[in-house]
């Protein structure tokens, strides 16, 4: 008994998000420049807000469109202050390697 969201198999939109999400979280453990960073955190959490989305056909409720409307709001901010926190430390340390920047050591 498939469970189908638009006319695609329920498993196949969890194995794009899973897939989505290994790729986000390869780029946050490999990556050393910041902006490079960012993006593969909204890479994983456009992930979940796919499987939300999906949960939330199949079930029926309007539930998982709610939560990713937050996420979203979340991520907006996230990319808004974290991108202005970037800005202004390569204003400074004319870098945006994160393992060049120490901002917190005397």
């Amino acid at each position: 008994m498939d469970q189908f969201v638009s006319g695609i198999p329920l498993n196949h939109l969890l194995l794009l998000a899973g897939t989505l999400f290994s790729i986000g979280v390869a780029g946050v453990l490999t990556r050393r420049n910041a902006v490079l960073i960012f993006m593969s955190v909204e890479l994983i959490l456009n992930s979940v807000n796919l499987v939300f989305v999906s949960f939330s056909k199949v079930m029926g409720t309007i539930t998982g469109e709610v939560v990713v409307f937050f996420v979203m709001a979340l991520a907006a901010a996230e990319a808004a202050i974290g991108l202005a926190i970037v800005v202004a430390i390569f204003q400074q340390k004319k870098t945006s390697n994160v393992d060049e920047i120490n901002l917190l050591k005397g």
